[in-house]
């Protein structure tokens, strides 16, 4: 069996895209027909060309560039064609937009080149697709390449204030190891000499015992709990039950909700503004939010909004986003200017979301100070006891 990426016609003469797995394409084509669906192109997903990811900041300055040129009355092929040329290109990326006029040239839409790539976001995806079919692609590009500049931003701004905390965290575990392997067998040929040790300083001495001596069974254990615990958060109820813990947990929920807010809003105001249907755009957006506790009521959200419940209230049963955003969505559905109040709020929630991040990696600082201090405390104590506990039996002997 293989794995083909489709593109079918309905009998609503609408263009539907998937993947679906068949032993041929005849097979394919029959397993569509039998789904009321008629296959327009099939292809092998092995044999479709990967590329790497493309960054935010990479994303920004591709949709900002083609967005200038097609204003200006030059087409999509002759766009890319100038894009690809350009000077400063990595040769990966390079390589992917050479890809992309490739198939442009063949009378392929933009967003089935950009979908057979495997390297770009699904909501620039689902955004490109609504601008090819409104006839605004030029402006569904400026739109992406604010959105993307926005999240390169936000991205930076977290590195920028994550450098302090992180520095911070390894010269904490560099000054441990340190003092573990190097200074405290300093004073083992004193302790031999003592009848006893108290309970701390035998089980710091056999650390230090065992990670001079056996280092690489430490080495490795520490190896093996890391994948075990990357395989283990990847299970989905261990995932869902975490970010469950995300959202609800004091102090940091709060904050975790602002920015979980912001981006929905960001993502649907982009996606609403280009004209794509609201329910296509509350199933773009909400896999978007990075959460996948609240990505999981989603279902339930575009179920109520089909049936005909205003978009305000079906929002307001998201456990995960602060109310203010539902408040917000039903002004606009009053006033008839809900495209312009979604974007109102997505500047709103982002300076919010912006002021919750730093909030978010301040207090990591204090912590991990607490921390080291309790950790070189500990350490200082467990040396010092026996110490000190000797020369009180010197005393009391004298």
């Amino acid at each position: 069996m293989a794995n083909f990426r489709y593109t079918a016609k309905g009998m609503d003469g609408k263009l539907r895209r998937g993947a679906m797995e068949a032993s041929g394409e005849a097979a394919l084509q029959q397993q569509l027909k039998e789904e009321g669906l008629f296959l327009i192109d099939a292809k092998e997903a092995s044999a479709l060309k990967k590329h790497r990811k493309l960054s935010s900041k990479q994303l920004s300055e591709f949709c900002r560039e083609l967005s200038t040129l097609l204003s200006s009355g030059v087409s999509i092929v002759r766009g890319l064609e100038i894009i690809a040329d350009e000077e400063g290109l990595s040769p990966v990326t390079r390589a992917l937009y050479l890809d992309l006029l490739s198939e442009l040239k063949k009378g392929i839409s933009l967003s089935e080149a950009m979908e057979q790539k495997n390297c770009f976001p699904e909501l620039m995806l689902g955004m490109i697709r609504s601008g090819e079919g409104s006839g605004n692609i030029d402006t569904v590009m400026n739109r992406l390449s604010l959105h993307y500049e926005r999240e390169n931003r936000l991205k930076q701004q977290v590195q920028s204030a994550m450098t302090y905390p992180v520095v911070l965290l390894v010269m904490c575990v560099a000054v441990v190891i340190l003092i573990v392997t190097f200074i405290l067998p300093q004073f083992e040929e004193l302790f031999s000499e003592m009848e006893s040790l108290p309970i701390v300083t035998e089980m710091l001495m056999g650390a230090s015992d065992f990670l001079v001596n056996q280092w690489y069974v430490a080495l490795l254990a520490v190896s093996v709990l890391a994948v075990l615990l990357r395989i283990i958060v990847k299970i989905p109820k261990v995932r869902y039950g975490m970010d469950s813990v995300k959202v609800h947990i004091p102090v940091v929920g709060k904050l975790n909700k602002v920015i979980y807010t912001a981006r929905f809003a960001r993502t649907l105001s982009s996606l609403y503004s280009s004209g794509m249907p609201i329910a296509s755009a509350l199933q773009t957006a909400g896999d978007t939010v990075g959460n996948v506790y609240v990505q999981a009521q989603f279902e339930q959200v575009i179920a109520m909004v089909r049936s005909g419940i205003p978009l305000s209230q079906a929002l307001r049963e998201v456990d995960g986003f602060l109310r203010k955003l539902s408040s917000s969505i039903l002004v606009g559905e009053e006033s008839g200017r809900l495209d312009s109040m979604l974007d109102s709020i997505a500047l709103t929630m982002e300076e919010e979301a912006e002021a919750a991040t730093k909030r978010l990696v301040t207090m990591l600082e204090p912590v991990l100070i607490c921390i080291m201090a309790l950790l070189v405390g500990f350490i200082i104590v467990a040396v010092m006891l026996p110490i000190y506990e000797s020369y009180n039996a010197i005393e009391g002997a004298a």
